[in-house]
């Protein structure tokens, strides 16, 4: 990291005449200081940063898949720099009121955000006015972990295959029932993506939160699901569930008998929930990339990376220019699947 601070001005200044004439180095050192003072930055804060606790806001309910997740991270990024992450989970309308409020924060590296696919891309087809602008109100630190969609059903049902599958919705067209936490969630976004691809009409039945779902499942009422893996790993574990693929480029470690979606035979079938950490937009660069050096270093800890495979999650790497490219292209993909499913922004 670049380092501030510890210099006077003078050391880099060129006696002509007499004045003084400020050298390229004295110019890049106060070009760097400026910058610094615009985003609430010292240069002395900037290289010791952080130097007290960092409030990270996490837009779901504490317990969540995402919210476990995040806490393992942070957890090894403490260990590390030294301070603590203190998790203000702030969960209500799909992600967006915990992702806005951490948008609109002061950019000085001392509020941060995890947040996932629905608010950072997905929401923004979703709803006819978002808080926040996810690419110009955030500065991208880095993507950390993904959760692939897995396509279960009943296990008392016939298909025992992903392609057994979409023959029998194809003969039983509106007969099955997929259960989610609701509409433009991943799991309803799975299950509409499923539908365009392979021809398939099933029906969505939505639930205020996965407990209530899992009892239905089991009965048959709501036999089928585009889940997360903690969502039905107990499920999959008591033989009630019969995994047919994960909606991933490649298996799951989880679930290495699993086929993906396109060993299964379905081609181009991708959908997954994936979570980033980012920093208000104009946090200092110097703030950002140790962040996200850090943010390596735990990820690529053996056991972060098992704790993560524990929870349903797969370790995935991500830099900032990574991040917020990868977000232009979710927020465009999701967007073609939501006006051809024809959702009407809320």
């Amino acid at each position: 990291m670049t380092k501030f601070g510890g210099r006077e001005i003078t050391d880099g200044m060129q006696q002509q005449g007499e004045g003084f004439r400020p050298d390229r180095r004295s110019l890049l050192s106060l070009g760097a200081g400026a910058a610094l003072a615009a985003a609430g930055l010292s240069p002395v804060q900037a290289q010791d940063y952080p130097s007290r606790p960092v409030q990270v806001l996490v837009p779901f309910a504490g317990g969540s898949a995402s919210d476990v997740i995040t806490r393992i991270l942070l957890n090894r990024m403490s260990t590390s720099l030294g301070q603590a992450f203190v998790v203000d989970n702030r969960p209500g309308a799909g992600g967006n009121i915990g992702t806005a409020a951490a948008a609109h924060a002061a950019p000085d590296g001392y509020t941060l955000l995890m947040s996932t696919s629905g608010p950072l891309a997905a929401n923004k087809s979703l709803h006819k006015e978002l808080p926040y602008d996810p690419q110009k109100d955030l500065a991208p630190i880095g993507l950390f972990a993904t959760l692939p969609n897995v396509i279960v059903i009943n296990s008392r049902l016939p298909p025992k295959s992903l392609n057994e599958l979409i023959d029998y919705a194809k003969a039983h067209p509106r007969e099955l029932n997929y259960g989610t936490v609701g509409v433009g969630s991943s799991q309803h976004l799975a299950a509409a993506y499923f539908e365009q691809l392979t021809g398939t009409e099933i029906t969505h039945v939505p639930y205020r939160n996965i407990a209530a779902y899992t009892p239905d499942f089991i009965a048959g009422q709501v036999p089928l699901g585009f889940q997360l893996l903690p969502n039905v790993i107990s499920l999959i574990s008591s033989g009630d569930a019969r995994p047919l693929a994960v909606a991933s480029d490649k298996r799951m470690t989880a679930l290495p008998d699993v086929p993906t979606a396109a060993e299964a035979g379905l081609k181009n079938y991708e959908s997954a929930a994936w979570l980033a950490l980012l920093a208000p937009a104009n946090t200092e660069k110097t703030v950002v990339d140790k962040l996200y050096k850090t943010m390596v270093e735990a990820v690529d800890d053996p056991r972060v990376r098992a704790l993560f495979v524990e929870q349903g999650a797969e370790p995935l790497l991500m830099d900032p220019q990574g991040l917020r490219d990868f977000m232009t292209s979710e927020t465009t993909k999701w967007a073609g699947i939501i006006k051809k499913i024809g959702i009407e922004p809320m």
